[in-house]
Parts: C-alpha cells; sequence; structure tokens
C-alpha cells in the first residue's frame, strides 16, 4: 500500500495485502512468502515453529522487508514473533533470553514481568520484529487447569481469574512499548475455559460461561490499557455473547465486546486461520466474514492461503461498496499502527 495512496484494482489489491499477515515457516518457505508479497501485495509477516539464533532471524527479515519494496511502496512490513515464554517461543538460541512460562513468571512481580519484556521487546527490535504475539490474556480456572488443552496444559496463563491475570497483562504489554514493540493482547474474549485446541480440532472449542462482562474481560482491558496496539480474537465459540458465530466471525465479539465495550479502536488480528476449528469455512470467507465483522489483521500459517483470501478481499470490495469501507478502515487502521512503528514516511 502506496504511503500517497493508488488508483483501480492496484489500489484494491493493495489496501486488501495490508490485511494479511503470513507466515516464514522455520526453514523457509522457499520463496513462496516473498512471492506472496510481491504478488499479492502481502504487507505483514511472522515467524512460524522454531528459529534459531539472532543472525538467522535477522537476514530473513531483511529479505522479506527487499521483497516488499516494489509491492508496497514506502510502507514497511508488521513483522512478528510469538515469544509469550514457556513452550510458546519461536525465536530462540544466540540472541534471545530464554523466557519462563507465564505461570513461572507470574511467581514474581509485575515489575519483573516488565523488566522481562522489555528485554524481549529489545532482543525483537534488534533482529528486525516489531510485533510480539504476546500476551496472553487468558485465565485457566483452577477447576480445569490442564485440561484446558490450548493454554493450562502449557502453563501459558498468567493467573486463574481475569483480575488476578490483568497486572501481569499490563506489565508484559509496558514492557514490550518500552522497547519500542507492539504488544498483541491474546485471546479474545478467552481460550480459558475450554478443553479443545483450536488450532487443532472443532471439539470442545465452545465456552459457555464467558460474557462480555467487565469481570470476564477483565486481563483484556488491562493489556489495553497499558497500550496493547494489537488484540487477537479466538476461533471458539461463546454462546453467552453470539449464539450463532465462533469469535472471529462475530460482530457481536469484535465490533460489540471489544470495540464499544472496551473502547478499543486499535488493530484486531485474529488466531491463525489455517486452525482447525476454521477449515469448515472457505478460505475466502474466512477472510471476508472476518472483516466484515469489524476486524482488520488476518494471520496464516499456511503462505498457499494468502493467494485466495486476498482475491476473495478484492473481490468483495470490488462488489460491495459497504465491505470496500471496511477494507480501507482495516489497512488505515494497520497503516496508522505502522506509522507508530516508524514503518512509514509519517513518522511520529
Amino acid at each position: 500500500m502506496r504511503a500517497e495512496g493508488g488508483r483501480g484494482d492496484e489500489s484494491r489489491a493493495e489496501r486488501a495485502g495490508q490485511l494479511l499477515m503470513v507466515a516464514e515457516p522455520a526453514g523457509g518457505s522457499g520463496g513462496a512468502l516473498d512471492a506472496a508479497i510481491r504478488n499479492q501485495h502481502v504487507g505483514n509477516v511472522f515467524f512460524l515453529g522454531g528459529w534459531t539464533g539472532r543472525a538467522q532471524v535477522s537476514a530473513t527479515a531483511k529479505r522479506l522487508a527487499a521483497a516488499a519494496g516494489p509491492s508496497t511502496g514506502e510502507v514497511g512490513l508488521l513483522v512478528a514473533a510469538d515469544q509469550e515464554g514457556g513452550a510458546v517461543q519461536q525465536l530462540k538460541g544466540e540472541g534471545f533470553t530464554r523466557i519462563p512460562s507465564a505461570r513461572v513468571q507470574a511467581n514474581g512481580s509485575p515489575a519483573a514481568v516488565t523488566q522481562t519484556f522489555r528485554t524481549v521487546g529489545a532482543e525483537l527490535k534488534a533482529t528486525g520484529v516489531n510485533v510480539d504475539l504476546a500476551p496472553v490474556a487468558d485465565a485457566v480456572p483452577a477447576s480445569l487447569g490442564k485440561a484446558n488443552k490450548p493454554i493450562g496444559y502449557w502453563g501459558r496463563e498468567y493467573a486463574s481469574t481475569p483480575a488476578q491475570a490483568a497486572p501481569f497483562v499490563a506489565a508484559a504489554t509496558r514492557g514490550l512499548r518500552s522497547a519500542g514493540v507492539a504488544a498483541t493482547v491474546k485471546h479474545f474474549p478467552g481460550l480459558g475455559r475450554i478443553t479443545g485446541n483450536t488450532d487443532l480440532t472443532t471439539e470442545g472449542i465452545t465456552d459457555s460461561v464467558t460474557t462480555g462482562s467487565a469481570a470476564d474481560l477483565a486481563a483484556f482491558k488491562a493489556g489495553i490499557d497499558a497500550g496493547a496496539q494489537l488484540v487477537m480474537v479466538s476461533s471458539a465459540r461463546y454462546p453467552k455473547i453470539d449464539p450463532d458465530n465462533q469469535a472471529v466471525f462475530s460482530p457481536k465479539v469484535i465490533q460489540g465486546a471489544l470495540r464499544q465495550g472496551l473502547g478499543y479502536d486499535g488493530v484486531v488480528t485474529t488466531d491463525d486461520v489455517a486452525a482447525v476449528a476454521l477449515q469448515g469455512t472457505p478460505a475466502g470467507q474466512r477472510a471476508t466474514r472476518f472483516v466484515a465483522s469489524g476486524g482488520d489483521l488476518l494471520v496464516v500459517g499456511q503462505v498457499g492461503l494468502a493467494r485466495p483470501m486476498a482475491s476473495a478481499l478484492v473481490a468483495k470490495a470490488a462488489a460491495d461498496p459497504a465491505f470496500a469501507a471496511k477494507v480501507t478502515a482495516s489497512a488505515t487502521r494497520i497503516v496508522t499502527l505502522k506509522t507508530t512503528l516508524g514503518l512509514t514516511p509519517c513518522k511520529r
């Protein structure tokens, strides 16, 4: 998406490309991501799998930035990684501190967590990564514990209640922000009360307890108030908020509980849209339904999905002016975030 804008089909494709954050798997994609950046104008990338060492990560980030130059004009890439701690730390080895799990971090003080993520943020920024897909704001009830497969099983939660988790979520967010890296509070409105992992199954992914109340969303609000610039929406179901749609396709979750309820006006992302929990929905519809529901940025774990998703966004925008306005609004939010990170000519 060129800083000065554009016209016609090219401009529409560039805007759609800004709504995609596509994975570069460990070991590389054989040039597939570079091609998607050039051909689908993909405007954002993330490191997936186990990457080792600062040199490898830095070289890859530079290569992808070079691929983006001709297709995105003067607007740089959001480059993200999952650096939460414990079992979820995609970048390891030389140049990357080993991060304890959130459950272990919570044995210390919020101030210590801020310092941990200030260090994490500095390490990320030094390698060309400007977004951390962390911290986790999901609270896992003690009665569920490790039976909660996406979070509790791995010790990814700070606490068993949202109120207890809130100060740690805020602390991690502040640490990242102080290092100049954007924090992503996840997985709204919470994955702590389900048993199935949405990445792997369609079973056990309904949370029949969580509502849009302030008590249930306290940890997310704490992260937002601390300056989180992205909020990741889960792929689970929350019938007390929306009985008809998974959260990622729900205006009641995104526009209602998040934007109106918490007053959040920043970038809303998906969890990985290559997840098993979403595979019953055609790839293009995953993109258009999310954006139609008020979301902005699609996190795409399989590079092969970039083409059908970009094509679907462009086609629907060409046919539907109201949807085109949503695409423009989302691209604007993403480019505004990039401006705060120094990725556009209009630096703040």
